[in-house]
């Protein structure tokens, strides 16, 4: 605030100010064709004497439009948000292998209006902690560049250990979303090479990390009714609403 204005203000001053605004997500004017969606961790105060509490919010980013909007505990807030944009009619959203992320997904636009994708990264990353054969391991990972889940599966069909079974099941969970009616695991190779989507969460992931360097910085413990106003202000500052 001093390099700003030239006025010194105390920390506990600035938070008062925060509590007394109202920050509202951003209002895009353009068509959002993107997003990812994740999810973040944030230390909340706990009465004195018992251990202080880690509870989770939901992020989403719209991509080419760079904004953010956060929800804590309340995951309508964000999908509601989304859902009164103007939106593509197929609208690419992209998460991890969380079922809590999904289930907000299931919740944007329309079923047929979506085209839901695993983020690859967060694939391969399960897929490498099969472990085992590495010729193994790399035949699967040009599998699923192709989409080819089957041949995949058929691959660790004779692996009896326990993260190879986890892992088909797994792919099976994300082949055979909503009965096999949305393939969340695409042609990688093919959507990339065409640029037709993203085939990654990295913005909203991102985003989270630039959330949690507020969040998160050393010893901060958050009144759980502060929250959402705490998180609102870092997205203000981030979607670039703050500037002087």
């Amino acid at each position: 605030m001093k390099y700003f204005t030239g006025v010194q203000v105390s920390h506990s001053s600035q938070q008062r100010l925060v509590h007394r605004q109202n920050f509202e997500l951003p209002t895009p004017e353009q068509i959002i064709e993107e997003l990812s969606v994740d999810g973040g961790n944030i230390r909340v105060r706990t009465p004195e004497g018992q251990i202080c509490a880690w509870l989770g919010y939901k992020a989403i980013s719209l991509h080419h439009l760079e904004m953010l909007g956060t929800s804590f505990q309340n995951n309508q807030i964000v999908i509601d948000w989304v859902n009164e944009q103007p939106l593509a009619s197929t609208l690419t959203c992209i998460g991890d292998g969380h079922d809590g992320i999904w289930n907000i997904i299931d919740q944007l636009a329309p079923d047929v209006q979506r085209r839901e994708v695993l983020d690859w990264f967060h694939l391969l990353e399960n897929l490498h902690k099969v472990g085992g054969s590495l010729k193994r391991l790399k035949q699967a990972q040009t599998l699923l560049w192709k989409g080819q889940v089957d041949a995949t599966v058929a691959l660790f069909s004779c692996c009896k250990g326990k993260q190879a079974q986890n892992f088909c099941h797994y792919l099976d969970k994300h082949r055979d979303a909503f009965g096999g009616l949305r393939l969340r695991i695409i042609n990688y190779e093919y959507h990339q090479a065409e640029q037709i989507c993203s085939i990654g969460s990295g913005s909203v992931e991102s985003a989270v990390k630039q959330v949690d360097r507020r969040t998160k910085i050393s010893g901060a413990q958050w009144k759980r009714e502060n929250v959402p106003q705490v998180l609102a202000h870092r997205c203000a500052y981030l979607n670039g609403l703050l500037s002087i």
